[in-house]
């Protein structure tokens, strides 16, 4: 439609896929929205598509000021443009036209502190501000996405009715929930899309593995995906996996999976997760794992010379000898319990994140809701989400997932067959950095006493850090190489 009769509920700039596919999740939930984009030709495709796709309520417009005065006062205007200048840029085009109550709705992958910022500054014109992650691709935006809106509590009120219509629906409710203050969507969405390359690290290893350890066919490794997307590993990212498995290459023969580079790309929030864990001092290693991963993977020429030189210098490939007495069954078994452990160390490093940002920001984020508001739409959508959220609903202050009693049951269950994987990869030659990295963090994270002592002691000897003690309170500084002195000198004295 291009001409709308009445004012618009909604307004949407920013006319990319994902811009254009909510837009039309919008229309189709019977919300009347307008449309908008600096390229006039992306407004007309995104007409057409209303037209082709039901004659949905959906109206274009070609001018900033066109556009923000055909939607009903107060204004939401969401903005799917890409993260930095261009969102100021966008929100000093349509700001210049909106009045005090509006508010604008920034729905693309933005740094947290960006939009802190961009409350400030469009408050001082009385505008209201959602900073709202929206996971689930292209395919999610269009069906509906999870959604995560963090910022103005009234900007959120205004437009529940249509996010909870416009959102994944679940058994217990819409995949949307509000945040929280200030950057708190942003930060939400930043960590889902960490425990995502987790995620999508820990399960390259499983194949990996399966693959050549356990020498198994891309037609077996789509048959055991789809068999574990029926049990507790049940998720949209293993359901994808085995269908990748068995597309062929229309370029050539084989599989297209086989053809497929081995560099991957990013777009920033793993990292920034990373940094993030880092700042507050919590332990992410699962997703710097995978982060490191992605790193590597990049240096695809280094590493195909470092494997001739390697090659050249005596190393042999352990892989072959291994996997001729290697029982398959079992193999697959434990490969889907060392996953799905894994997955749990990884999830629970992702929430330890969100508490600690929640604790310095004043954030008060509910964990068992954002598992919840996970469990449909977006990419880490998976089945044992919903285990997350009763673990929270049991105990909202959890430590952490390790030790809730049920995941710590399936830990214990699990951990020999992890161990198992863990063990078979290492000495086959094959890197699981991932499925080392949650062991690693499991097995430190339950034991009692670490060998951090002798670490403070070093510290102590070199830098006069200090100690504490065991038996006794207070912070103690040794003469250590004194002390060793003494010691050395009485040993010389008695030989």
């Amino acid at each position: 439609m291009e001409a709308s009769p009445a004012l618009s509920r909604i307004g949407l700039a920013g006319l990319a896929v994902m811009g254009q596919n909510l837009a039309l999740n919008v229309a189709e939930k019977g919300f009347p929205i307008s449309v908008y984009n600096r390229t006039t030709s992306k407004v007309d495709e995104t007409i057409q598509r209303a037209q082709d796709e039901g004659q949905l309520p959906l109206f274009g417009h070609y001018t900033p000021r066109e556009f923000v005065l055909s939607i009903k006062r107060p204004r939401s205007v969401v903005i799917l443009v890409k993260a930095g200048s261009p969102v100021d840029q966008t929100i000093a085009a349509l700001s210049d036209h909106m009045e005090p109550g509006d508010c604008i709705i920034d729905g693309g992958n933005e740094w947290y502190e960006n939009t802190e910022r961009r409350i400030q500054e469009v408050s001082s014109k009385g505008l209201l501000y959602l900073g709202m992650g929206v996971s689930g691709g292209e395919e999610g935006a269009r069906n509906g996405p999870s959604l995560m809106p963090g910022g103005s509590h009234q900007a959120y009120s205004n437009i529940q009715d249509i996010l909870e219509k416009v959102a994944a629906q679940v058994e217990d409710g819409p995949c949307v929930t509000y945040i929280g203050e200030g950057g708190s969507g942003n930060f939400v969405k930043m960590v889902h899309n960490g425990i995502e390359y987790g995620d999508m690290q820990l399960i390259s290893e499983a194949y990996d593995v399966l693959k050549h350890v356990g020498g198994l066919s891309n037609d077996e490794l789509a048959e055991i995906f789809a068999e574990w997307n029926r049990g507790e590993l049940e998720s949209f990212l293993i359901e994808i996996t085995s269908d990748i498995f068995r597309v062929k290459d229309d370029l050539s023969d084989g599989f297209l999976v086989d053809k497929i580079l081995d560099k991957t790309g990013m777009k920033g929030t793993g990292k920034w997760t990373v940094q993030q864990a880092a700042e507050l001092s919590v332990a992410a290693p699962t997703i710097a794992a995978s982060l490191d991963c992605r790193y590597l993977s990049g240096l695809k020429e280094e590493r195909e010379n470092a494997a001739e030189v390697l090659k050249e210098a005596g190393l042999k490939e352990e892989v072959g000898s291994l996997a001729k007495g290697i029982d398959k069954k079992r193999l697959i078994d434990d490969v889907r319990q060392a996953l799905y452990a894994s997955k749990i160390c990884s999830y629970a490093q992702g929430m330890n994140l969100l508490r600690a940002k929640s604790v310095e920001k004043g954030w008060n984020l509910n964990f068992g809701e954002l598992a919840r508001i996970w469990k449909g739409g977006c990419i880490i959508r998976a089945v044992f989400l919903d285990r997350i959220k009763k673990a929270y609903q049991r105990n909202p202050n959890l430590a952490s997932l390790v030790v809730d009693p049920e995941f710590a049951r399936e830990m214990v269950q699990r951990q020999a067959a992890w161990r198992r994987v863990v063990g078979l990869a290492i000495s086959a030659g094959i890197s699981t950095p991932g499925m080392c990295a949650s062991l690693a963090y499991f097995d430190t994270y339950r034991r009692a006493r670490l060998p951090a002592n002798l670490v403070q002691a070093q510290r102590d000897l070199f830098g006069a850090h200090t100690y504490e003690r065991i038996d006794r309170p207070g912070s103690f500084h040794t003469e250590w190489k004194k002390s060793a002195q003494k010691i050395n000198a009485g040993v010389g004295a008695l030989n």
